[in-house]
């Protein structure tokens, strides 16, 4: 690792590029545009031994990372919530351009360093894939309801035969980039590792294995389970102050949106059809949680399982997972049959003692009358 010999921190926005530099013999400020020609001046401005940091900035921050890595520029990419925070704490009142571009530069400075690795091609065309699934699968519902709220309105046949033609177009652009994701799955050993660990897990069909692992595959496989929570915004959030302040305790749902959107209908369909899973929402519902903590619950339990096997490459088992609930239930199971009057051996067929007097008392009962007639005998 090269020595570093300048800090920077720079504004991303969709068309300029607002870097603020330190060095050992003092600071400069410059704009660059946010294209490849703007990147190159930028590292050339840079030089050797640089170090940098900027925000997520939604897409715009991507191909300026990208151009920044492949010059070996060290590069540690924060979250703007994180950033913004910071600012705070500092006391900046202002927020311009350059002022963000000072607080990053403050933030690198002063914060322990994480470096930003560029995930591979075929990872963020994954990413893009997914997502679109995503944004196309969103456009088909609202038209959906359009289209019931047209029928029931009665007024125009023409608009309801063009919102059926665009939910049939919608059906097929979907079939389609899923099909070119798989595609892009297949020509990655890695990626299709990890799919097929994902699809074979009960639950999690083909689509839903795609749209996960388009969130996944992106994050550092050092993660802890603990981070990957917070990452996806399952963290509980506690709010406390003195002894009067006492809010119930929520998720933070400060991260990854879409983790949480394709958890919830695999949580739910898990507690209705996965014994372990049912049992364990069960036994958290009758300690007083609410239904939907008890579905955030499983939520958690199944990105733990999710990661877990994708870090390890070992197959998906909720036996294992559930292994509390299911051990307890069968506990009590096992509690309830030994509390019930086991049969006598010296009886017929193995037969009770109330078998036995019901059978007796039963005058329609051949077995009966014979043993009554060898008694009167």
């Amino acid at each position: 690792m090269q020595s570093v010999k300048t800090l920077v921190g720079i504004d991303v926005s969709a068309r300029k590029l607002t870097a603020a530099k330190a060095t050992g013999g003092g600071g400069d400020e410059k704009e660059f545009d946010n294209d490849a020609g703007g990147h190159r001046l930028l590292i050339q401005w840079l030089g050797r031994g640089a170090r940098v940091c900027l925000e997520a900035t939604g897409v715009y921050h991507l191909q300026l990372c990208l151009a920044l890595r492949a010059a070996g520029v060290e590069l540690m990419v924060v979250n703007p919530r994180v950033a913004k925070d910071y600012a705070k704490s500092l006391g900046r009142r202002s927020k311009t351009d350059r002022v963000d571009a000072a607080v990053l530069l403050d933030f690198v400075e002063r914060r322990e360093f994480v470096a930003w690795e560029a995930p591979r091609p075929s990872v963020l065309e994954l990413r893009e894939l997914g997502r679109r699934i995503t944004e196309l699968v969103h456009a088909r519902t609202d038209e959906k309801n359009r289209l019931h709220a047209r029928k029931a309105s009665k007024v125009s046949r023409e608009v309801v035969a063009d919102l059926r033609a665009h939910i049939a177009q919608l059906d097929k652009r979907v079939k389609q980039i899923e099909a070119a994701a798989v595609a892009v799955i297949d020509r990655d050993p890695d990626l299709r590792e990890q799919f097929l660990l994902i699809s074979k897990a009960r639950g999690f069909g083909r689509r839903t294995a795609v749209l996960l692992l388009t969130e996944l595959a992106v994050l550092d496989p050092t993660m802890t389970t603990r981070e990957l929570v917070a990452h996806a915004g399952l963290d509980p959030r506690v709010y406390e102050s003195g002894s009067s302040v006492h809010r119930r305790v929520r998720i933070s749902k400060v991260g990854n949106a879409r983790i949480r959107a394709i958890l919830y209908m695999n949580a739910l369909s898990a507690i209705r059809h996965d014994r372990g899973a049912g049992l364990f929402a069960a036994r958290l519902i009758a300690r007083g949680k609410t239904r939907m903590q008890a579905l955030v619950a499983v939520m958690r339990k199944l990105l733990h399982g999710i990661w877990t096997v994708l870090q390890r490459r070992v197959p998906f088992d909720s036996r294992v997972l559930f292994a509390a609930s299911l051990a307890q239930a069968e506990s009590s199971d096992s509690a309830v049959a030994a509390a019930q009057p086991e049969a006598i051996e010296n009886h017929p067929q193995g037969r009770s003692e109330a078998k036995e007097l019901r059978q007796q008392l039963d005058s329609r009962s051949p077995q009966a009358t014979s043993r009554s007639m060898e008694k009167i005998a």
